[in-house]
C-alpha cells in the first residue's frame, strides 16, 4: 500500500476530485496554502494499493495543467535596484506535486 499526497491548484481540485470518484479512488481533500504565491492549493491524501499507483498518477496528470500567472514582484524601496522590478512578470503555477510514501501499516477501526 502507498501514501500519496497530492498538492493541485485550487482551479484543478473540482475536476480532479470528480475523476477519483469515478475510477473509485478515496481521497481526502484539504484546503492548503502555498508559500510561494500564498495562493489557495488543495491537497489530497490518497491511501492506495501498489498496484493502482500508476492509474492515480495518470488520472493526476490528466486533469492537472500547468499554466501562465503574472505576479507583480514585491515593491522594495531600494534605489539601486532596477525600476521595471515592480512590472508583473510571468511564472509558472498549477500542475501537480506528488508524494508517494509506502505505508507500513494500515488500521481502519
Amino acid at each position: 500500500m502507498k501514501l500519496l499526497l497530492a498538492i493541485v491548484q485550487d482551479k484543478d481540485s473540482n475536476r480532479l476530485s470528480s475523476e477519483f470518484v469515478q475510477a473509485n479512488v478515496r481521497a481526502t481533500k484539504l484546503s492548503t496554502t502555498g508559500g510561494f504565491l500564498r495562493a489557495g492549493n488543495t491537497t489530497f491524501i490518497i491511501g492506495i494499493e501498489d498496484e493502482r499507483v500508476d492509474e492515480v498518477l495518470e488520472i493526476i496528470k490528466e486533469n492537472c495543467q500547468a499554466r501562465e500567472q503574472y505576479v507583480t514582484s514585491p515593491v522594495t524601496f531600494d534605489i539601486s535596484m532596477d525600476a521595471h522590478s515592480s512590472y508583473p512578470i510571468p511564472v509558472q503555477v498549477g500542475g501537480a506535486t506528488v508524494f508517494v510514501m509506502p505505508v507500513e501499516g494500515f488500521h481502519h477501526f
